[in-house]
């Protein structure tokens, strides 16, 4: 099975890839410094491979991204997709542009399958890390389902070796936290003391967030607590 991974070297990229070679597949990486060198904000190569795994994200520009890597796949019989759970939900710029990649896939005429991840403990661990650089930690008020990049590689290994199958069930960490606890770990583990001041979001996102729009509070859930990763790192 012939398989292009775009963000392999990324984040979750470098936990899938492995996971594919193990089970035989030829993988072939493509990013800016990949196997395949390329921006898909720019110009695609003709990709032929049987499976696309993509993976490579940022904070704009994903369905412009997603659409010229459809527009460049060549017999590709199924597409992977990962999404971000709340991306129908939340009314924030970001997640407007995943949701528009999604329709992208699902237009595509290719077998797809596209999975929803909660915000990875990564990334978690950045914004913690960010707000309690200030002396006085200001906490947005917002619930969190933190998951582990390697549980959410695990679950988009075996969809790659699969058949299309859709949407599927999201994935997100194995606990619910509010944002506050998050920062409170990050600080004790770091030995720090820090004043932390509930901060109130604005808008029709604060309204989301506080309703609880970014969480999957059906879907599955990974193995590897945020405790766990925090005492790792």
């Amino acid at each position: 099975m012939k398989i292009v991974v775009t963000g392999g070297t990324g984040t979750l990229g470098r936990h899938v890839v492995p996971l594919l070679r193990e089970a035989g597949a030829e993988v072939t990486v493509l990013s800016r410094h990949g196997d395949i060198a390329c921006d898909l904000l720019g110009d695609v190569p003709p990709i032929e491979a049987d499976v696309v795994v993509h993976l490579a994200g940022g904070r704009k520009g994903d369905d412009v991204a997603t659409r010229n890597l459809l527009a460049a796949c060549r017999g590709v019989r199924h597409f992977v997709h990962i999404s971000v759970i709340g991306a129908d939900t939340v009314p924030l710029a970001w997640l407007r542009t995943k949701l528009a990649a999604e329709q992208a896939v699902e237009a595509s005429g290719i077998g797809f399958t596209i999975l929803r991840a909660a915000q990875f403990h990564d990334l978690a661990l950045t914004m913690v890390r960010g707000l309690a650089k200030l002396p006085v930690v200001p906490v947005p008020g917002m619930r969190l389902q933190p998951v582990d990049a390697r549980d959410v590689a695990v679950r988009l290994a075996e969809l790659a070796l699969g058949r299309p199958a859709g949407r599927v069930t999201d994935l997100a960490g194995p606990a619910e936290f509010d944002l506050r606890d998050l920062v409170r770990d990050y600080l004790t583990a770091e030995g720090k003391r820090r004043l932390t001041v509930p901060m109130p979001l604005p808008g029709r996102a604060g309204k989301a967030y506080r309703a609880g729009l970014n969480l999957s509070l059906d879907g599955d859930r990974g193995a590897r607590t945020w405790e766990e990763f925090l005492a790792a790192r």
